[in-house]
C-alpha cells in the first residue's frame, strides 16, 4: 500500500492506496505547534479505526505548500511507517510538461491536481482548486500544464471580511435562495458565495476560449461541493484529485 499526503496551509490531506484504488482518505489539522509524534499517533488511530496498520505500507509519497510542517511530517512518516517518502518538488517526473516562466514556482499542489485529472478524465481539462487559495488551472491535450489563475479563498475571503468589518460576523458559507436579502446573514453569503460562483464562471469560461479542444472542467478542493453544483461550467466534482495525482507521481518515481 502507498500512503499519500498533501499538506495544506488549513489541512494535511491523506489517502491510502492500494492497487490503484484509492482505499481511505482524511484530514488533519495543519498545526504547527504538533510534534512528529503527535501527528504518527493521530494518523495511525485513524488507519486503525479504518483496519490499517502501519506496517502494510511499502512507500509514501508528499506534496506541500507550508513549508513549516515538511520536515515533522516527513519524519513522521520515515518513523512510523519504516518508509523513506517521495517529495514532490524540483526533479520528480510528474508526467507532465510544465509551461510556466518559471516552475519552480508552482505550488506542488496544483501540479498534483492537474496530474490526477489529466490521467483519471484525459485532456484538455481545466482544474479548478477551492482551498484556501483558489486556483485555475490549464492542461492541454498533449499533457502541458499551461497555467492558469490564482484567487483568493472562499473561507479566507469570508473570514477577512469578518475581520475587517467590525459589525460584520462569520456566517456559515451556503448559497441563500435569492440575492436580495433582508438580514445581514444571508446578504452576506449571498454576496460571498454568489460572488465566487460568478468568479468561477467568469474565469473557466476566458480560459477555455484560450485553449484547444473542448476542455472539462474539474472542481476539487475541501470547498468545491459549495460552488460547483450552482456553476453552469463544472463538470466534474473530484475531492480527491490532488491524491490520485501523488498516487500517480509516486508510481513514475520509485
Amino acid at each position: 500500500m502507498i500512503l499519500a499526503a498533501d499538506i495544506g496551509n488549513t489541512n494535511i490531506k491523506f489517502g491510502v492506496f492500494d492497487e490503484g484504488a484509492l482505499k481511505y482518505s482524511f484530514r488533519l489539522s495543519a498545526a504547527l505547534n504538533k510534534t512528529s509524534d503527535e501527528y504518527g499517533f493521530n494518523l495511525k488511530s485513524m488507519l486503525s479505526q479504518s483496519g490499517f496498520t502501519t506496517d502494510e505500507f511499502e512507500g509514501a509519497v508528499v506534496c506541500s505548500v507550508n513549508p513549516n510542517l515538511n520536515y515533522t511530517i516527513e519524519h513522521m512518516i520515515d518513523y512510523y511507517f519504516k518508509v523513506k517518502p517521495i517529495i514532490v518538488g524540483a526533479g520528480i517526473k510528474t508526467g507532465l510538461n510544465i509551461k510556466y516562466d518559471n516552475p519552480k514556482e508552482v505550488g506542488a499542489d496544483r501540479i498534483m491536481g492537474c496530474l490526477g485529472a489529466y490521467y483519471g478524465y484525459g485532456g484538455p481539462c481545466v482544474v479548478v482548486d477551492y482551498g484556501t487559495a483558489t486556483t485555475f488551472n490549464a492542461v492541454s491535450e498533449r499533457g502541458e500544464f499551461l497555467g492558469g489563475a490564482i484567487s483568493i479563498g472562499i473561507k479566507s475571503a469570508a473570514d477577512a471580511l469578518s475581520r475587517s468589518a467590525a459589525k460584520l460576523p462569520r456566517v456559515e458559507l451556503v448559497r441563500p435562495a435569492k440575492a436580495i436579502n433582508k438580514n445581514t446573514i444571508t446578504n452576506m453569503q449571498a454576496g460571498i458565495v454568489g460572488g465566487f460562483i460568478g468568479l468561477t464562471e467568469y474565469i473557466v469560461r476566458q480560459i477555455k476560449a484560450e485553449m484547444e479542444g473542448d476542455p472539462r472542467v474539474i472542481a476539487t478542493g475541501g470547498l468545491s461541493e459549495i460552488i460547483a453544483p450552482h456553476t453552469g461550467v463544472i463538470d466534474i466534482v473530484d475531492r480527491t484529485l490532488t491524491l490520485k495525482g501523488l498516487y500517480r507521481a509516486c508510481l513514475l518515481n520509485r
